[in-house]
């Protein structure tokens, strides 16, 4: 970045935020006056039915960049809540247009990132509209795999993924049960297994295969 980008940059962010985990960091329908990046930590985003049933959209990771629809919109369609302590960088939502109109490349940075969370959620659509229980988590398994290794984030064949069970069925359309019964298969297979907030993957080419979806080497992104 330029001395210029700095300076820009530095009056962009309007500081740092530390939440303990189970905070809401932004609320469905709600106008929030302030962006983030993911500085350290993990969240989910996730829609409330009328019924009070939840949606998960998508795990929260170091780097991602949240609040962009109420920046944009007006207002967020989904909530975001801190699974684990989080740490976060907080920007000024009235500076978006300034950055648009006088940083062009860090403007499509974030146009890039609104495009990868695009891809990711078309995705998650097609996994959960055409693939069975097995095919889903394999797709969920490489997929969360290949962002943490995006942000380095994996030691070998494990990462860190501090979400529970109930946070994956309900991300991928299946019962907390289906999904338990799932993921024994995956451990008896020696597919992968999820414990105490390790994801460990044993096979990662199988489980790709069984997705029907390639793993390739994680595309550098920008952070913002």
């Amino acid at each position: 970045m330029t001395a210029e980008e700095v300076a820009f940059m530095t009056r962009f962010k309007a500081g740092e935020l530390s939440v303990e985990a189970g905070t809401q960091l932004l609320m469905e329908g709600a106008n929030s006056p302030q962006l983030f990046t993911v500085l350290s930590g993990m969240g989910v985003r996730y829609k409330t039915l009328e019924d009070g049933r939840r949606q998960v959209l998508n795990f929260v990771f170091p780097g991602d960049f949240l609040g962009m629809q109420a920046g944009i919109m007006g207002e967020m369609s989904h909530s975001v809540d801190a699974t684990t302590d989080m740490s976060l960088c907080v920007f000024s939502r009235s500076e978006v247009w300034s950055l648009f109109k006088t940083r062009p490349e860090r403007a499509f940075d974030l146009t890039w990132v609104a495009a990868v969370e695009q891809n990711f959620l078309g995705e998650a659509l097609s996994a959960v509209g055409q693939m069975d229980a097995t095919q889903r988590i394999a797709w969920a398994f490489v997929r969360l795999f290949g962002r943490g290794q995006a942000v380095g984030m994996t030691e070998g064949h494990t990462m860190p993924l501090p979400f529970r069970q109930q946070d994956l069925a309900d991300s991928l359309g299946l019962s907390l049960v289906h999904t338990n019964k799932t993921l024994a298969r995956f451990r008896e297979r020696q597919l992968a297994s999820w414990a105490d907030g390790l994801l460990s993957i044993t096979d990662m080419r199988a489980l790709a295969e069984l997705a029907g979806i390639d793993h390739e080497a994680p595309e550098i992104r920008p952070l913002i």
